[in-house]
């Protein structure tokens, strides 16, 4: 005959320490610690900088990116006004040259180099 196991009675001190039983007035319970954030610096910005650009105003920082953009596009146009001319004599002799080429697969269907 086989012999209970002594968690699964309950009257044992063994379901009693499995089940948590009368250790509400031994013990109190532990409390946990609260992460903390940290602010730290990033590879290309100091923590200074960073704190600065985070205290800036939003709207500042949309004035200074619309300024960024104005000036990148400017430059885009006047890089289009230069070398307009030479992009559209390039791209036609290169087109005409150009050939495709059909890849050489061996076998036939769909898997054809899958199989062994």
């Amino acid at each position: 005959m086989q012999r209970k196991k002594a968690a699964k009675l309950v009257w044992t001190q063994a379901w009693r320490r499995l089940h948590k039983k009368g250790q509400s007035e031994t013990a109190t319970k532990k409390r946990a610690r609260r992460t903390n954030k940290v602010q730290r610096a990033v590879v290309g910005a100091s923590l200074d900088e960073i704190k600065k650009k985070a205290s800036q105003k939003s709207d500042f920082r949309a004035a200074q990116r619309s300024a960024a953009m104005k000036e990148v596009k400017s430059r885009k146009q006047s890089n289009k006004a230069k070398g307009g001319s030479k992009a559209s004599k390039t791209a036609k002799p290169k087109s005409a040259t150009f050939q495709k080429v059909p890849k050489h697969m061996g076998g036939s269907g769909k898997r054809a180099g899958t199989q062994r």
